[in-house]
């Protein structure tokens, strides 16, 4: 009968520090894991985000050959500025001067972090006139790129996406 009552009394300190210690080593090992999960997540929100911008642009430009935009001598058919996206352009083609919106809001690039940088700051841009090995802001925006110096996932630089 005595061991019995032992028994039911509960785990020993053996079996306790035993428990205590496959679950240090199972968070141990799930760390790493939800870093990569976060990252990725992250990298996968960079590239719609930077699909849409460039989709914007292109749609610009498409607008901007067909006439629907008024056309300078020097201009390059790119928006000027990330806001034409999303203030818009007037539509030559519309009667009541109507504007062309290409983006209702222009996405943050999610690796920044800083809440206080506007949308439009965490980009950098590209002008039609600059070189692709050495993007530099001109009188259009042609392309856009992130800012964050890191490495993706994939081994390419953010700022090479």
């Amino acid at each position: 009968m005595n061991e019995r009552i032992r028994a039911e009394r509960g785990f020993t300190l053996v079996e306790m520090v035993m428990t205590v210690a496959i679950v240090g080593v199972l968070a141990s090992a799930a760390m790493p894991l939800a870093s990569l999960v976060s990252q990725r997540s992250k990298e996968q929100e960079l590239r719609q985000s930077l699909l849409q911008i460039r989709e914007a642009i292109d749609a610009h430009r498409r607008d901007f050959d067909a006439g629907r935009i008024v056309k300078g001598t020097t201009d390059s058919g790119y928006p000027k500025s990330l806001k034409d996206l999303t203030e818009g352009v007037v539509d030559q083609t519309s009667q009541k001067k109507k504007r062309i919106i290409y983006l209702r809001r222009l996405p943050r690039d999610p690796l920044v972090t800083d809440p206080s940088v506007s949308a439009a700051e965490t980009w950098g841009l590209r002008s039609y006139d600059s070189p692709p090995e050495e993007p530099s802001p001109g009188n259009d925006v042609f392309d856009v790129y992130s800012l964050n110096k890191g490495v993706g996932l994939n081994g390419i630089p953010y700022s090479k996406w």
